[in-house]
């Protein structure tokens, strides 16, 4: 039973591992270059010369598939970096003083809570313009709000703990108790809300540069390919389910290693 519990955890790594390992190489090579144009060879279907065929401008699909994992990887830690720095200052505070510091900001997430994920990122970006420093701060804003309950909520569960109640007593000042005694302890469920809300990123910023709103050509975006796909789902479909089955696999990797952390997390506890 142990070991099965522990496959979906490695599956997540592999997957995890394939999709870092194809974008450090697509740093320093790509088959062919990703916005080069060979209408010659337009919506070639999979080949030795294009294992995943080209597209309807004659790309390479492989290389921007390649090139796209940089987009995703970048949009992925950005917007998550800036739900969790902003998150664990709101979570931390309203967890770890209570009172009307917990209200008011409970209130304001609730608030943020009130409007959908998605769009409220798209209402930012339309007020704004598309690109993908918008993408980033938009998808950022929408992930704060997980982050801000899944860090208040440890704070309230750890400061009632003795060790952190002895730390007071001996006159430990709030900085030193927040980073030296809790921190430490709410590192899993941090991890597991970064992972599940890397692949959140990755979903929004897929839907948002299909709508046209996300990342914007010539950068290769997997949403913006899988539009630029669809015309062609009947003649060229191999564009459709390769890009689809992309997205897929960095979804489901990092899903499935938010599970596992937190299985090992609930067998630890």
């Amino acid at each position: 039973m142990k070991q099965f519990k522990s496959i979906p955890f490695m599956i997540g790594i592999i997957l995890v591992i394939f999709l870092v390992t194809m974008m450090l190489i697509s740093i320093y090579y790509t088959p062919y270059g990703p916005n080069e144009m060979n209408p010659d060879v337009r919506l070639s279907s999979p080949s030795f010369s294009h294992p995943f065929g080209t597209d309807n401008f004659g790309r390479d699909v492989l290389s921007r598939v390649m090139e796209g994992s940089q987009t995703a990887f970048i949009i992925g830690i950005s917007s998550v970096s800036i739900g969790l720095f902003f998150g664990f200052i709101l979570g931390a505070c309203a967890g770890y003083f209570g009172g009307w510091i917990d209200e008011i900001t409970m209130r304001f997430i609730d608030a943020m809570l009130a409007f959908p994920g998605i769009l409220l990122a798209i209402m930012l970006i339309s007020v704004f313009e598309p690109g993908m420093k918008n993408t980033v701060i938009a998808l950022g804003i929408m992930s704060i709000p997980s982050f801000a309950r899944i860090i208040r909520s440890s704070f309230i569960q750890y400061k009632s703990y003795d060790f952190v109640k002895a730390s007071i007593a001996k006159g430990a000042g709030s900085f030193r108790i927040i980073f030296h005694h809790i921190l430490p302890n709410a590192v899993s469920p941090i991890l597991v809300a970064a992972s599940l809300s890397f692949s959140g990123s990755i979903l929004g910023e897929s839907g948002l540069s299909y709508l046209g709103l996300g990342v914007q050509p010539p950068d290769p975006s997997w949403g913006r390919m899988l539009k630029e796909a669809q015309p062609f789902i009947t003649s060229a479909p191999w564009y459709v389910i390769i890009v689809g089955i992309i997205i897929t696999i960095m979804v489901l990797g990092f899903n499935l290693l938010g599970d596992g952390i937190r299985d090992k997390q609930d067998k630890k506890a």
